[in-house]
């Protein structure tokens, strides 16, 4: 990894980590007077060890909402490069890589069990060569995530950019 990315992955990190702490503090009056949110994550990252990285994330905000007691209806959309990681077929991996999508597969597993939706886009499944059979349990594969992006906002869901 160059000293760019390992830059750019270190000050994902922090934020990461900041914004957890900091969300233990003090929502900032964010969810003041909010008894439920609904959100679509936009999944598409191009490394294992990022994608391991978001869905840890994920899985905290989505707790961090429920200790305050607000109800939350959550989607992560996956697309482009990162529908490689819903796979099973892990063996054209680095051991480092395998490892972070051990990790990733564990961390999907315990978002499916808190009632977050799984969805895998089926045009970046053809074009990166990912077979729907392949899918980890509980991915639902959709015809296009542009088309869910835009319906679910339609429905009021806010959109979560992870890239």
């Amino acid at each position: 990894m160059d000293r760019l990315n390992k830059c750019a992955l270190v000050v994902c990190a922090l934020f990461g980590l900041l914004t957890c702490m900091s969300s233990l503090v003090h929502a900032g009056g964010a969810l003041d007077g909010v008894d439920e949110v609904k959100a679509i994550y936009d999944v598409r990252v191009k490394d294992a060890k990022r994608f391991a990285f978001f869905l840890d994330v994920i899985g905290k905000a989505y707790d961090g909402l429920f200790a305050r007691g607000v109800g939350a209806d959550v989607v992560v959309a996956v697309r482009g490069p990162s529908i490689r990681y819903l796979s099973t077929e892990t063996w054209s991996y680095t051991e480092e890589d395998q490892r972070h999508l051990a990790k990733a597969a564990s961390l999907l597993e315990g978002l499916r069990k808190r009632g977050i939706k799984i969805e895998a886009c089926s045009i970046a499944a053809g074009l990166f060569k990912v077979d729907h059979s392949s899918y980890l349990p509980g991915v639902i594969p959709v015809e296009n995530t542009f088309v869910s992006l835009i319906g679910y906002q339609a429905q009021g869901y806010a959109l979560v950019p992870v890239n």
